[in-house]
């Protein structure tokens, strides 16, 4: 795209949906104040619904990825339902983003580079944190320098921790405008088309 202006994305579309959202992901960083943040909504094989904020970490060819711990109830969740739906809200620059998806797990080379990456407290902290599990008043803390002690500064990566991708079906990017006129564009992929080159049907909604 020859312009990362929301407005101009909506009045011309890009075939790629992920080259969109890269676009507008670049535009709102000077304004929204944490603009990977992203509610992650979830069902059970039973249909129990739940939702809640988590941060985007890559998009790549595929999808959306975020990292957590597979013992946690959204990634038990998602293990047995294996679909997800994405909500971006940036207020600063009135956008929003809709996604929808199947899930996924990254592989273990691409959970093991970014693990890496995290500063030495955050590695410690996947370990000591049984994610979703009820703890008594300072269990967590003394878990944590239980792994301290054990590991030093080379905290290798958890079995139980990892990415999950969301492979998205449909994408819907919505523009706040005056008298709630809002832009919204919605993608959807085209059934058979493959998840790292999906083709796209692009459609404009009413406000």
């Amino acid at each position: 795209m020859s312009s990362t202006h929301p407005g101009t994305a909506l009045a011309q579309p890009a075939p790629d949906t992920l080259q969109v959202f890269r676009a507008w992901f670049a535009a709102v960083q000077p304004a929204a104040r944490e603009p990977e943040a992203m509610t992650l909504a979830t069902a059970t094989a039973a249909g129990a619904l739940a939702a809640r904020v988590v941060l985007l970490k890559q998009v790549d060819a595929r999808g959306f990825v975020f990292y957590t711990n597979y013992a946690s109830a959204k990634s038990r969740a998602l293990a047995a339902n294996p679909r997800a739906a994405l909500a971006f809200y940036w207020r600063e620059t009135h956008q929003q983003v809709r996604v929808v998806g199947r899930a996924e797990r990254v592989s273990r080379e691409e959970s093991e580079e970014y693990f890496r990456s995290r500063p030495i407290g955050s590695r410690v902290g996947a370990w000591a944190s049984r994610q979703s599990t009820v703890v008594g008043e300072g269990d967590v803390q003394a878990r944590a320098e239980k792994i301290e002690e054990r590991f030093g500064e080379d905290v290798p990566l958890p079995e139980f921790w990892g990415g999950w991708r969301i492979v998205p079906d449909e994408v819907e990017f919505w523009l706040g405008k005056p008298s709630r006129l809002h832009d919204r564009v919605r993608y959807m992929r085209v059934e058979g088309s493959p998840d790292d080159a999906p083709e796209w049907k692009i459609e404009r909604l009413a406000p």
